[in-house]
Parts: structure tokens; C-alpha cells; sequence
């Protein structure tokens, strides 16, 4: 997996439907080291910290190759890296390679993979679509989150080198799924409520899951 475009922007004010929003989405391109924090990358920013940025969620990460099925199916072609608001825009992987729990080497820092990204309203606000929530689930290209395990220096056309497989394999593709199906799989969920990675509300929610399917 490499790091095709490193991406950064701090939170600005828009409106959307007759109101003032304040939204971090907008991230743009950045050239050169960028220091990689516990929270976040140096530069960037999140307006909503209750949901956004800290320990499980520091990084972003939308692979590359989804962007063309959105330049057929938004009609964009043009779409720039960091439409998506992620930090890192990689290419060599996605949401059925990468495993909760799984640890990369890039630059100088080390990440963990915690959880997939679920679209709020400021992805509708970005796109200027009331749809495009909707869509983006739809799709089930949600990318996701890392953790910082150590600090350091990043910058576009690193590597991410996987250094530790978690021996789960739980996907970030079997979240979505066990997130989004009606019928989810006993099994998997088991598997994901032992993966300690994953963040507690999901595993929480999992949990609630499994109990109805006990009944």
C-alpha cells in the first residue's frame, strides 16, 4: 500500500440549507514531511471532536481506486484527492484487505486500523448532494480510521508496510456488513466483539446484536 496524496485542512464555516455550518471536511493536497500526532496530522483539523479526530480516529484513509466508480457515478471528472475528506488517499488496498487491528509502518510512524468510516450530513455538504450519504453507504467504499501507535514524519509516496496482521481478519468490509446487513452472521459477530482494536461502540452495538439474535 502506498500513500499516493497526503491531505490536510482546518475547519472552515459554510452553509447548507439556510444555515451556518462549521465542518473540517475540506482537505487539500500538502507537499513535503507532514508531523503525524496522536490525534491528528500537524495542520489539520476536526470541528467536531466528539466524533471526529482522537485516539481511534488520528488518520483518514480512502483508497484511490474508488475515486473513478465516483467519477462515473457523480459525473465528476475532475474530482480531486481529498474529496472524500481523508488525510490519506492510498492505492494497493481496501476495505476487504485491511483488517481491524492491523499495523502499518509509514515514514517515520507507526498506525493502527480501528474502524470504518459512516458518512455524516457534512459528506452531502461537501458534494452539495442530499443524496450522497445515502450513496456512500450504499457503496460500501467507506475507507477507514487509524490510531497512532507512534509518532512521526509522513509524506506523500511513503509506503505502509504491514507489520502486524491481527489474527482475526476481521475486515473493515465485514464491519460495514455486520453494520448495514439485516441478517448478520452469528459467527462474525462474535469475531468482532473480541477484536479489542475495534472501539468499544461498536462492539457494543455488535453486542446488542448478538443478544436479539439469541432472542
Amino acid at each position: 500500500m502506498r500513500l499516493l496524496s497526503l491531505n490536510v485542512g482546518l475547519p472552515r464555516e459554510v452553509t447548507w440549507q439556510g444555515k451556518t455550518v462549521t465542518t473540517g471536511f475540506f482537505k487539500s493536497p500538502v507537499d513535503g514531511p507532514v508531523a503525524l500526532r496522536r490525534h491528528n496530522l500537524e495542520g489539520d483539523g476536526q470541528a467536531d471532536l466528539r466524533v471526529h479526530g482522537g485516539p481511534t480516529k488520528a488518520v483518514y484513509v480512502y483508497p484511490g481506486q474508488h475515486y473513478d466508480y465516483w467519477r462515473d457515478e457523480l459525473g465528476d471528472r475532475e474530482l480531486p484527492w481529498g474529496a472524500f475528506g481523508e488525510n490519506f488517499t492510498v492505492d494497493g488496498a481496501d476495505e476487504a484487505t485491511v483488517c481491524i487491528g492491523d499495523e502499518f509502518r509509514v515514514g517515520g510512524a507507526r498506525v493502527i486500523v480501528t474502524e470504518p468510516r459512516m458518512p455524516c450530513f457534512k459528506l452531502a455538504i461537501r458534494f452539495g448532494r442530499a443524496d450522497m450519504v445515502k450513496r456512500f453507504l450504499d457503496s460500501r467504499r467507506s475507507g477507514f480510521y487509524l490510531g497512532v501507535v507512534g509518532e512521526g514524519l509522513v509524506q506523500a509516496g511513503d509506503d505502509l508496510e504491514r507489520v502486524v496482521e491481527h489474527p482475526s481478519r476481521l475486515s473493515v468490509a465485514d464491519v460495514v456488513h455486520l453494520f448495514t446487513t439485516d441478517e448478520p452472521d452469528e459467527a462474525l459477530l462474535r469475531t468482532a466483539i473480541s477484536v479489542v482494536a475495534l472501539p468499544e461502540k461498536w462492539r457494543s452495538h455488535f453486542s446488542g446484536q448478538l443478544a436479539k439474535l439469541r432472542g
